[in-house]
């Protein structure tokens, strides 16, 4: 069963190195009051893709999607990167495993808050993976410099 899992990882992760990306990112720094923001980066999806949640069973196959805020001295981030979107469990009866993803849109959301009132910038830097039900492209990473104001 592991030997069957692996070669199918690596049957998903074989594409095209010249494929398309499908995933359409925007982001925004909202100011809550002097001191707290939220970041909200949005995924919007092309028909037919999908994009893995943050969380997975422990048993998938699917890249989850990573977001990293890099250190900054004056930013303390407050909890974990939420998702909102309608989140779909897919599991693949031939090999027995469960996998959470999202089709069309999804945003993620973190509050940070500022140690004082200066204005900087946050970089956030997300690792994700889209497939569609016959193959997957290559884990891509982007980055985004969101302007606390």
């Amino acid at each position: 069963m592991k030997n069957i899992k692996l070669f199918i990882c690596c049957l998903l992760l074989v594409t095209s190195a010249f494929a398309k990306d499908p995933v359409h990112w925007t982001y925004i720094a909202k100011k809550l009051n002097d001191k707290n923001y939220e970041l909200h980066i949005t995924a919007t999806i092309e028909k037919g893709w999908h994009l893995y949640s943050q969380n997975q069973p422990k048993d998938a196959i699917a890249l989850p999607t990573s977001l990293q805020l890099k250190p900054n001295p004056i930013v303390i981030p407050i909890g974990k990167w939420d998702e909102t979107g309608k989140k779909e469990v897919y599991k693949n009866e031939t090999i027995g495993v469960m996998q959470y993803q999202y089709s069309n849109q999804i945003e993620f959301i973190h509050k940070i808050q500022l140690k004082n009132s200066s204005r900087t910038n946050v970089s956030v830097k997300v690792t994700y993976q889209v497939c569609t039900d016959e193959k997957c492209l290559n884990p891509q990473t982007v980055s985004f410099n969101l302007k606390l104001e």
